[in-house]
């Protein structure tokens, strides 16, 4: 996020982006595969609001849930309170991904940022050194990925800036109406797309209150995924062209990176 909210803007977005995720993105197939084949602990980077760790530790995994943003990580342990997981099962811990050192560093199964997360740290070397953390994460043969959204030309081409109605929604929360506005701003100089969300939340014929998110995105090759994986001390396995682990190929909207430690 490109703007530091206050507290109570904050807790807006956690709350408004469970509602964004409404929209099931079809992933957590993937991530419960792979965290039974890697059969040990698990850490989520970038992990907002529980979305993936509650089911995973639902599952059996034990998993340590990683993220920045305080409002998120409360809301994710309000999930896992709700789940009846407690800390043994699934872990929430506030902290930069860049800077991490955990306790049990060294030992996790598997290390994942899913749905684009990778993408929200804004330079090449930030994208480096996610790799990094989730090497020195994992212990020798264990498991890390990423996905990545790779828009094409015509996705490029429409990022002009211009506001699209995304949807409107009954926030299960506090039983308001909740209309989504966004747009995309796409620079080709820095490889960047900026992205502003706009909620407007309130009962009908009633003054709404707006919530506003911008986020900039760093757009990343299959190659660089790669690249990032092989200097993190990483072997890669596949890089996928979907959820399915389908081949990768013209036309593929999302990569799926699979690599073992070394």
């Amino acid at each position: 996020m490109l703007d530091r909210p206050d507290p109570t803007t904050a807790a807006a977005l956690a709350r408004l982006y469970d509602l964004d995720l409404q929209d099931d993105p079809g992933d957590l197939d993937l991530w419960l595969a792979l965290a039974d084949r890697a059969d040990g602990p698990v850490v989520e980077l970038a992990a907002g609001t529980g979305r993936l760790a509650v089911p995973l530790a639902e599952a059996g995994h034990r998993v340590t849930a990683v993220d920045l943003d305080a409002a998120m990580i409360d809301r994710g342990r309000a999930r896992a309170a709700a789940a009846g997981l407690d800390t043994e099962r699934l872990e929430f811990v506030e902290a930069d991904l860049l800077h991490l050192e955990l306790p049990a560093g060294g030992r996790y199964a598997l290390a994942f940022i899913a749905l684009n997360s990778l993408m929200l740290l804004g330079t090449r070397s930030a994208q480096r050194e996610a790799f990094r953390t989730m090497a020195k994460l994992l212990a020798p043969g264990g498991l890390a990925a990423v996905d990545v959204w790779l828009p094409d030309a015509d996705d490029l081409a429409r990022f002009d800036g211009r506001v699209i109605l995304e949807w409107p929604r009954t926030d299960p929360d506090s039983g308001r109406v909740v209309t989504k506005a966004g747009s995309a701003q796409h620079d080709a100089a820095t490889g960047t797309i900026t992205l502003t969300a706009i909620y407007e939340e309130g009962n009908q014929g009633e003054p709404p209150a707006r919530w506003i998110r911008r986020d900039r995105l760093r757009l990343v090759s299959t190659d660089e995924l790669g690249a990032f994986a092989e200097e993190a001390g990483l072997r890669v396995e596949v890089i996928a062209g979907g959820y399915d682990l389908s081949a990768l190929g013209p036309g593929a909207d999302r990569a799926v990176l699979i690599a073992e430690r070394r």
